[in-house]
């Protein structure tokens, strides 16, 4: 005899058991009891239609210029860096998720959050999943965190849904989101995607913003389906660069994609880096071949960097090419129009090309600093020290422009560099050497 089935007639999810909660769309008391395959419902004969069709919801139909623009009123974070990556601060009802490497700062840096929101006068609950209350308050502690930040620990999602809704804050820690148990077990694809949903589908009901912490991936991108990352609104990642920690934005609906804030580790927590460039430049070494100040931009920052060179002669049959935190296929292309345009010899030399500081930045912009760099520690010259450099490098070996150019020689100037060589002053790379070297 077929059992009996029920269905969600919020989104025609079936199961074999009427459910409190339905784990796709999230709906309490949805399920209504339907006939099983092969048996027509009772009182009615098999030729029936026993679908029901849903009502129309006519109130979902909005016009646009009648939505009010102040829905998605924003404040701040208390934290300038922050808020440069945000786009200017948090979004009510936002969702943001927020992922990084073991112990690179990700909880330091959401416990300063949560403090400057208290001290805002808004209610936070942060949802502890991975560490115990006394862990938390330790490290409260050496930050000096208020202790009226309210913990939430519990794992199970349809409890924390519930707790969440009986004591609605203003502003919510979930660290981390897979460590939150569905239908699935904590941490599977299913449970995370689930957990992901869920939350943001409270959060903008109630408006409350929200930040999903997530553990990433020998890859360095967050754990789980693709889908949580279209499913939020932001998604933040903080990596390490040599000394300093780095808040990049990978996607972001309330602003700049690609922006960068720039942080210090330091005993009372995460500090500000208000001039990253001055930062990067402190330990440059003065009058080393091979080494070249370049603009470079990332997001709407302009900053001040240094390109390393180093040449020595191979031992291998094959020269090495190495370039760390640049485009490696950039760097190639700088080199292949060194040693074609400028007949430079390359053949028997291994390459190496650094952007000092440990950061990662795919700018094409760096293209010149690469190639001075790399012509600077080949002849054994070194390049002046007030001389900064940008500019894109063609196959023909022309400099072409880049995007953002007057923001990075006003980034050039602040930074004290007298000389500015970029498109426009020059036409080609020999031209660079020859002003330069």
């Amino acid at each position: 005899m077929a059992k009996t089935q029920y269905t969600c007639v919020e989104c025609g999810y079936k199961s074999i058991k009427a459910l409190g909660r339905c784990p796709n769309c999230g709906a309490w008391g949805s399920f209504k009891e339907e006939a099983a395959p092969g048996r027509a419902p009772v009182g009615s004969s098999r030729n029936s239609l026993s679908k029901v069709r849903p009502l129309p919801n006519l109130e979902a139909i909005v016009r646009l210029g009648a939505v009010d623009p102040s829905g998605e009123a924003r404040f701040s974070s208390g934290i300038g860096e922050l808020d440069r990556v945000l786009g200017g601060g948090f979004v009510i009802g936002e969702v943001l998720l927020l992922g990084g490497e073991p112990g690179v700062g990700k909880s330091t840096l959401l416990l300063q959050v949560a403090d400057r929101m208290l001290r805002q006068g808004r209610r936070v609950i942060y949802l502890a999943g991975e560490e115990s209350p006394g862990q938390i308050r330790l490290r409260a502690e050496r930050l000096g965190t208020s202790g009226e930040l309210e913990l939430l620990r519990e794992t199970g999602l349809e409890a924390v849904l519930a707790t969440l809704e009986a004591e609605l804050p203003e502003f919510l820690v979930v660290d981390s989101i897979q460590t939150l148990e569905t239908t699935s077990a904590a941490g599977s694809l299913v449970a995370v995607r689930d957990a992901t949903s869920a939350l943001t589908r409270f959060a903008k009901a109630n408006k409350v913003t929200t930040v999903l912490v997530g553990h990433v991936t020998k890859e360095g991108i967050v754990a789980g389906p693709k889908v949580i990352e279209h499913v939020v609104d932001a998604t933040l990642y903080l990596e390490t660069a040599g000394n300093f920690r780095v808040l990049r934005s990978s996607k972001n609906r309330f602003g700049p994609v690609g922006e960068m804030g720039v942080f210090r580790m330091a005993e009372e927590g995460m500090e500000e880096v208000a001039n990253p460039s001055e930062a990067f430049l402190a330990e440059r070494p003065v009058g080393a071949p091979g080494s070249v100040v370049a603009l470079s931009l990332s997001g709407e920052r302009a900053l001040a960097l240094e390109v390393q060179a180093l040449a020595a002669r191979t031992p291998f049959p094959a020269p090495r090419r190495v370039s760390q935190g640049l485009d490696s296929r950039r760097v190639d292309v700088v080199l292949a129009v060194l040693e074609r345009r400028l007949e430079l010899p390359l053949g028997n030399l291994d390459v190496y090309v650094n952007l000092a500081g440990g950061l990662k930045l795919f700018d094409a912009g760096l293209d010149l600093a690469v190639a001075l760099a790399v012509y600077s520690a080949v002849v054994g010259k070194p390049i002046p020290q007030d001389f900064a450099v940008v500019g894109e490098v063609g196959l023909a070996g022309e400099v072409r422009s880049v995007e953002g150019l007057e923001r990075r020689l006003r980034e050039g100037r602040r930074a004290g560099f007298e000389r500015l060589l970029y498109p426009g002053v020059i036409r080609n790379v020999e031209e660079a050497v020859k002003r330069l070297l």
